[in-house]
Formats: structure tokens, sequence, C-alpha cells
């Protein structure tokens, strides 16, 4: 199976930040399963994907379970509050050599706090907090914290870098080709995944921004040579 039919499955894929990525790798003609923990609710989501880009889009739904059991490349979109429990359930689903891509964001208002604060973690990050829960054996990446799931919805290219931090030099690249399917975005290496707490400290910063402005801020890198954006 060559990587770009690999199926890439979105677990926790139908709210805003799941269904962008799904819409915009669908539309760049990856193979896209939606997770939910309604395999209803996740069958209905890609209906509307599919209502929107044609029937020849290939997206599908499933439970978490069932779509971790089809695909080797997974990307967590769901609530801080959510993330361990999700993965202990999903454990023994998760295959062997699988390549797991969080981007969860331990901010304050997904359990009564500020949204322009993050939480502490005792692992250091939710990416990190991730890599302990899972099975081993499975890469980790931390990406898309700071892409906008309004502006991700929408049909415009995206004026964003996307850094993607990770210890595993296949999870590393292979997160980067996806974050480059998405028009506008380039993809950064931003080092070991122990940097990823930095990325959801970022993404809670920009959170206030863009409350205080109404806005879709993103972030931009400038000033590296021209292969570190490739």
């Amino acid at each position: 199976m060559s990587e770009a039919s690999r199926p890439i499955a979105i677990l926790g894929g139908t709210g805003p930040a799941g269904m962008g990525l799904a819409l915009r790798w669908a539309r760049a003609g990856e193979t896209i399963i939606i997770g939910s923990r309604d395999a209803h609710r996740a069958q209905e989501a890609a209906n509307s994907l599919k209502a929107k880009l044609g029937d020849q889009a290939r997206v599908s739904g499933m439970e978490n379970g069932a779509a971790c059991a089809e695909a080797e490349i997974l990307v967590l979109t769901v609530p801080f509050e959510g993330q361990a429990a999700l993965l202990k359930q999903l454990k023994p689903a998760i295959r062997a050599g699988s390549i797991l891509v969080d981007a969860t964001v331990p901010l304050a208002a997904s359990v009564g706090g500020r949204a322009s604060r993050t939480l502490g973690v005792w692992q250091g990050s939710a990416a990190q907090q991730a890599a302990e829960l899972i099975p081993k054996g499975v890469r980790v990446a931390a990406a898309f914290h700071n892409l906008s799931a309004d502006l991700l919805n929408g049909d415009e290219p995206l004026d964003c870098d996307v850094m993607v931090c990770s210890d595993d030099a296949e999870a590393l690249q292979l997160t980067r080709r996806l974050a480059a399917n998405i028009p506008g975005v380039r993809a950064i290496d931003g080092g070991k995944l122990e940097n990823a707490r930095i990325l959801e400290q970022i993404t809670a910063l920009l959170v206030g921004l863009n409350i205080r402005h109404k806005g879709h801020g993103g972030i931009r890198i400038t000033g590296l040579p021209p292969q570190a954006y490739k």
C-alpha cells in the first residue's frame, strides 16, 4: 500500500477541528475515516463531507475503535478532558506500528477555566501524556494545534505554519506531509516531542488574541532557509 493511500483515522473527528482536517485531506485525495463514540454520528459526518466534496471523496465514518482497527495513521482531535479516557479505551484496538498525531491542547476552558491558559500536565504536555497511554511501539507526533477550525472548514488557503514535534523520524515526516497537503500551510520540524508543551502554550496565546481581536490568527515562522519549510 502506498503512503498516499493509507487511511487516516481522525479520532473524535466529528468536532470542528476533526471535520476541518477531514475536509482538507479528503479534498487532497486522502482516504479518511471519521471516528466517533457514536458510529451513526460518524457516518452522518462522513455523509455531510461527501455532500460537499462529491461521491468520489474517500470518506467513511466509524466508531473510534473500529476506525483504529482500519488505519495505521491516527489523528487525535478530542478535547483535553476526554483524551486520557479515550486512549485507555482504545489501547487494545490501536495497531502495532501505528502513528498517532496528537492535536490535543490542555486548555483550562475545557475544565471550566480560562481559554487563554493551559493546564499543567504531569508528563509535560498532552502529547507526552498520549505517548504514555498508547501501546509500546506506536509512534507519536504533535501537530495542528494552531490551525483555526473555522478556517479549516472553509475553502480558502490558510495563512499559517504547522510545527511538528516528534521523537520518531517517520512520524515527523508523515505528519509534515499531511500538513503540507493543506493549502497555504508550511510544515516545519519543531524538534523533539517534549517541545509539544510549547506548541500547546502558543495555542492558548492565540485563543486569547483571537478572542480579544475577533479574528482567526495563526503563526508564521520567518527567517529560516527554504529547505526548513519543505
